[in-house]
């Protein structure tokens, strides 16, 4: 089977085809007259010498999932996401920073905002590693600070590190909102200008 493909790969490639080409060419200069007794020797030189001359194959561009694609990925995780963090029991304060932040990561997920790789690398990296971690850390950690008495209280580290992650996703915001600022200043001048 591997070596049917294989012969069926090169019978496509462009060095076949060349190749083939190119021995056409020995037919019909054997047709003239032009090869005279040698013609099996100048078919098969010219298919061979067309083979050789025949640029290398390039294999297949691998396919990426575009931006929106992504994009979509992460909306279905950050549904999950959020199934999940509606059962965790979590103290007030720890849960208000989560609604914050949750409502800024579903403005920022909303289609047609976050195209650059970079955003979309730190909005996948919040929704599918940091937010999970932190509330299964805490709730973790919790459970076992009943039996150590004098511990930093795990709230704490947990409010520090969604005030962290809201940080990241205002400066995605932030980006966002100065480049639709500038997108609309740039217009502004064009439609002014074609008055003049």
């Amino acid at each position: 089977m591997a070596t049917s493909n294989r012969l069926l790969r090169y019978a496509e490639s462009r060095k076949n085809l060349t190749g083939c080409a190119a021995g056409l060419a020995g037919l019909a200069l054997t047709l003239t007259g032009a090869a005279g007794a040698l013609w099996p020797l100048v078919v098969v030189g010219l298919y061979g010498a067309g083979a050789l001359i025949a640029p290398p194959e390039r294999p297949d561009t691998p396919r990426f999932p575009s931006a929106s694609e992504q994009l979509d990925e992460l909306r279905t995780d950050f549904t999950a996401l959020r199934v999940y963090l509606a059962e965790v029991d979590l103290p007030p304060a720890p849960r208000e920073r989560l609604t914050a932040l949750d409502t800024l990561l579903e403005a920022l997920l909303e289609p047609g905002w976050v195209s650059d790789p970079e955003h979309l690398h730190v909005l996948a990296r919040a929704v599918r590693l940091d937010v999970p971690e932190a509330v299964d850390t805490f709730v973790r950690t919790r459970w076992w600070s009943r039996f150590t008495s004098g511990a930093e209280a795990p709230e704490g580290h947990l409010e520090r590190q969604l005030a962290a992650l809201h940080e990241e996703a205002t400066a995605i915001a932030t980006a966002l909102q100065e480049a639709e600022a500038i997108r609309q200043h740039i217009h502004t001048e064009y439609v002014e200008g074609r008055g003049n």
